[in-house]
């Protein structure tokens, strides 16, 4: 596949384009990377240094490509952290071209504004932006639970109440949804779990919980099921994304490290060993 990327970078270590960039070739894929700002690190360390790009270069760097001819051989559109409103309204627009130019192209949006440990970390008006016009676009969304809960107003504490809010932003656009960091009521307190609804089906995967939180995680995941979904089917793809993002995380425990290890674990990435068990859920 040809895939354009559009979102953040950094110089040292993974996020955004620099976590999303380096699997999607392992597996095979092209990628035409498109920076929505560019940083000396992420901004987990509390400092860093570089230059926030404003939305009419961005929608330059994009004119530009379509200038090329080759938007009609593009496959998908990726994006994940949009900063701002004028941003994400330059990866809405990339879309309507991208789609324009070859209908069967589809978008992947990765929902990023928060977690359950951090709350909210994006510009006010940002989460009600991807609310509204983010994920009505969307092919394929990949929020994680605290995003699933604000896109739908929804708290998630049973599997029943998982599976409503899946059908509740289901319903407002995106065909095919993958949640991540998943934990009910259900779920071992030494675990995690992901979901993947596809159709009416649903499915699920649990794998242990190691006790670190690191930046990047998010955006590999978005990427591995984007480049997974479209070629093998939605059981077989929760199972590598599971134990892909499952061999990152542990490769990065075990080098105690804050930057997520994607090249000690790039050949789990290429081919995961499906170690967990996906159940259906529906």
């Amino acid at each position: 596949m040809k895939i354009l990327s559009i979102q953040s970078s950094v110089a040292y270590g993974y996020a955004g384009n620099s976590s999303a960039v380096f699997p999607l070739q392992r597996l095979g894929h092209e990628v035409w990377p498109v920076y929505t700002v560019h940083f000396s690190n992420h901004t987990g360390y509390g400092q860093w240094r570089g230059l926030v790009f404003e939305p009419e270069t961005i929608a330059e760097i994009i004119t530009g490509i379509e200038e090329r001819g080759v938007l009609p051989e593009c496959d998908a559109v990726l994006s994940g952290y949009q900063g701002g409103m004028p941003v994400g309204a330059v990866i809405l627009d990339a879309v309507t071209r991208v789609k324009a130019a070859n209908p069967k192209a589809v978008y992947c949006a990765d929902p990023v504004m928060g977690d359950v440990e951090r709350g909210f970390f994006v510009q006010p008006g940002v989460p009600e932006f991807i609310r509204d016009h983010v994920v009505p676009a969307a092919d394929l969304i990949t929020p994680n639970q605290f995003e699933l809960e604000f896109l739908t107003g929804r708290d998630i504490h049973s599997v029943t109440d998982l599976l409503t809010a899946i059908d509740a932003v289901r319903a407002r656009g995106p065909h095919s949804v993958l949640v991540t960091s998943v934990q009910t009521d259900d779920t071992p307190a030494d675990s995690v779990q992901m979901a993947l609804a596809v159709g009416a089906d649903v499915w699920s995967v649990r794998t242990p919980l190691l006790p670190m939180y690191i930046e990047g995680a998010g955006d590999v995941s978005a990427a591995i099921f984007l480049a997974r979904i479209l070629q093998e089917s939605p059981q077989d793809t929760l199972a590598a994304v599971a134990d892909s993002v499952f061999s990152i995380v542990e490769a990065t425990h075990r080098a105690g490290t804050r930057e997520i290890q994607l090249i000690a674990a790039q050949d789990q990435i290429a081919n995961p060993a499906r170690r967990f068990e996906v159940t259906r859920l529906r």
